[in-house]
């Protein structure tokens, strides 16, 4: 596995509480994100390096840069079609690009000056973008705010033809890592090392709406 991995309660310390932040393992070539698939679709992805097979074109995908939140959607890999977990490494001016595009899912006034211009804008918008309340290992809702992105039409045809770079199977580490969480022993849980994703341009800053983390 390529994953640059941390103990959970060494991170924490470095993480904020409250907030709209994106929460990343990335560097200046990638960011890390995960999907969550039932196995005809993962193990194609991971044995091919390339989505297809059952794979729906056709679909909007979910993809997020969040670990833990990935761990909550989909049970720690438990819930029915989600058994298999994939770590996509993902181009970062890819990733960015996304969120340019990106419309959120929910109506904002301070965006749109109605709603119909917001569900025009959503309906024309290859990318949406959802902020729900973040969760620790278990479960438990926090304060803080996470990310998912989904993307459709031409963007799942670009993610899927030219912007990933590699395509981890992590189910395994995923199984071992639940058995710390399932035991109440979370001063054992080891997960990907992640921190505030940084966003440089500012208008993107404002777009996403994003909160200033006081460590940056």
């Amino acid at each position: 596995m390529k994953l640059q991995l941390k103990n959970y309660h060494e991170q924490l310390p470095g993480w904020p509480t409250t907030g709209r932040h994106i929460m990343a393992q990335y560097d200046q070539e990638k960011v890390i994100v995960y999907q969550a698939y039932r196995p005809a679709i993962g193990h194609f992805a991971a044995t091919y390096q390339r989505f297809g097979g059952a794979f729906k074109m056709d679909r909007m995908t979910w993809i997020k840069p969040n670990f833990l939140w990935m761990m909550y959607r989909s049970g720690w890999g438990t819930k029915e079609a989600q058994e298999v977990t994939l770590a996509i490494h993902l181009k970062r001016n890819a990733f960015e690009a996304y969120l340019k595009a990106s419309v959120k899912s929910s109506f904002d006034a301070t965006q749109f000056s109605d709603y119909d211009s917001w569900k025009q804008a959503i309906d024309q918008s290859d990318c949406r973008i959802q902020w729900d309340p973040d969760h620790d290992p278990h479960g438990e809702k926090l304060e803080r705010r996470a990310v998912q992105i989904g993307l459709r039409r031409s963007l799942v045809s670009a993610y899927v033809q030219e912007d990933i770079l590699e395509i981890e199977d992590i189910s395994d580490f995923v199984k071992e890592q639940r058995e710390h969480v399932n035991k109440k022993e979370l001063q054992f849980l080891i997960m990907p090392d992640e921190r505030v994703y940084k966003v440089n341009d500012k208008s993107l800053v404002q777009h996403l709406n994003l909160d200033t983390h006081v460590d940056e």
